[in-house]
């Protein structure tokens, strides 16, 4: 065993969202920094996750511009997806990306360790026959494609999402197990390139942790779009046949298709790396932290999708980001779970702010609602897409929660999240002058509704 003879400020177990946001804010600074990472830098976001998926539901849209140009008085076909010139498309995205962040680190003069790291002191990490020490060490060790028990991802027919990324086809049919984020995401995708899908839900909405009325016009369009799903109907079994699977769900139903995807969320990335070992309190896998991100080891601090909450490269982001500056002597404020966004990249999109209806009147008990529907938008009719911004305020107060539903709404939670973290009031956002003819705008009417001054307002 050696040492690296060098101790760093900050030695960092994982190089995905979290572990690289914190080395780059930590070097700008002045900290020396030592980041490990086993595969490659940007980790599940820019790799397996964010970036390739989205990519993937762009060549989506395209395709159904293509099939859809009629409507507009274009004529345009659709003559297929060659999935191999998708595919090529979303590597050249991702592959881009990457590069920039390997010369982002090396700009910065971080010492980017290769392999697979182990905490074995609180200030210490073995990668190899090798030992990096820091004053102070952060885990950003991510997440893993969770299954269901007895339910064995072989990554042929039963896949995960890593898998779904790399297929060299068009799949005729699939099931989606999971109606959350990353099952509505492909479901819409792939029906958009031609794929029968059905989704199996065990709760009793599709993207359950969203607003429930987000989640009735997200059903309502994908009906429309003829994805089928059940909802409130836990999975029971699968066997692969020769030609593909056959999905059994609760009352015996069976579901067949050449794939089933297997979309129930993502664990943590804790088991074997020492973590428990050297003292570090976990619960059901994830790190626990204090408000400072601090483990239960002094000088261990821990950051996104090991610690419980949103698994979010944003909040990955702002979490290391936050740890980097702590260490540096100055006062981040402390972030805000509720006021991180949240965006479901389906056609239409969801895109959510804040506490929903239901946390809202647990928390104030009084509550005032506003549901701005699109149709009331201009650009929002240019687009043809249907939705709402919803608005839910505590009586006579802020606005503590902002929700929409629509195609390109992703795009207006940057303002959404401001109104949020600021804690406005409706009065305060009325008189802000947004462009016309914007999507935004729906954001300004939803608040000159909500102060009482309702412009292009459709009940």
């Amino acid at each position: 065993m050696t040492d690296s003879g060098t101790t760093y400020d900050l030695v960092i177990l994982g190089g995905g969202s979290g572990g690289y946001a914190a080395g780059l804010r930590a070097a700008t600074l002045g900290l020396s920094v030592a980041l490990v990472e086993k595969d490659k830098v940007g980790g599940t976001c820019l790799h397996r996750g964010c970036i390739p998926t989205k990519a993937l539901l762009h060549a989506a849209e395209v395709a159904d511009s293509a099939r859809e140009g009629e409507q507009f008085g274009v004529r345009t076909t659709l003559e297929g997806v060659d999935m191999g010139g998708v595919n090529k498309y979303k590597d050249g995205v991702v592959d881009r990306l990457f590069k920039g962040l390997q010369g982002q680190l090396k700009a910065r003069g971080i010492t980017v360790i290769e392999g697979e790291g182990r905490l074995t002191s609180p200030t210490t990490v073995q990668v190899g026959d090798t030992t990096y020490s820091g004053r102070n060490v952060l885990l950003a060790s991510g997440s893993y494609s969770k299954s269901l028990p007895g339910l064995e991802i072989d990554g042929h027919r039963v896949i995960a999402s890593e898998h779904a990324l790399t297929l060299d086809r068009v799949p005729e049919s699939a099931v989606i197990l999971g109606g959350g984020v990353i099952g509505v995401e492909f479901a819409s995708a792939w029906t958009s390139f031609g794929t029968k899908v059905t989704i199996v839900e065990a709760l009793p909405r599709l993207v359950p942790a969203e607003d429930a009325d987000c989640s009735k016009t997200l059903e309502r369009a994908f009906r429309k779009r003829k994805i089928a799903f059940k909802t409130g109907t836990p999975f029971e079994s699968v066997a692969v046949t020769d030609s593909g699977v056959r999905v059994t769900v609760a009352g015996g139903e069976v579901i067949e298709a050449e794939l089933l995807l297997v979309a129930v969320g993502r664990g943590p990335n804790t088991t074997g790396l020492g973590y428990e070992e050297v003292g570090v309190a976990l619960d059901r896998g994830f790190v626990t932290v204090d408000a400072t991100l601090q483990t239960s080891v002094q000088g261990v601090y821990a950051v996104g999708d090991i610690v419980p909450g949103l698994q979010l490269a944003h909040r990955g982001f702002q979490q290391g980001i936050f740890v980097a500056e702590l260490l540096a002597g100055l006062a981040p404020t402390p972030i805000d779970e509720a006021g991180i966004p949240r965006v479901t990249y389906s056609e239409p999109e969801v895109a959510s702010v804040g506490l929903t209806e239901e946390q809202a009147r647990e928390k104030y008990g009084d509550v005032e609602i506003l549901n701005y529907n699109l149709g009331g938008n201009g650009k929002s009719q240019i687009l043809k897409t249907a939705g709402f911004v919803k608005l839910v305020r505590a009586r006579d107060g802020a606005v503590v929660g902002l929700h929409m539903v629509g195609s390109r709404v992703g795009e207006l939670i940057g303002e959404a999240q401001l109104i949020y973290n600021w804690e406005a009031y409706p009065a305060d956002v009325a008189p802000l002058v947004h462009a016309h003819p914007t999507q935004n705008e729906a954001l300004g009417e939803a608040h000159l509704a909500l102060a009482g001054k309702p412009l292009h307002f459709h009940d």
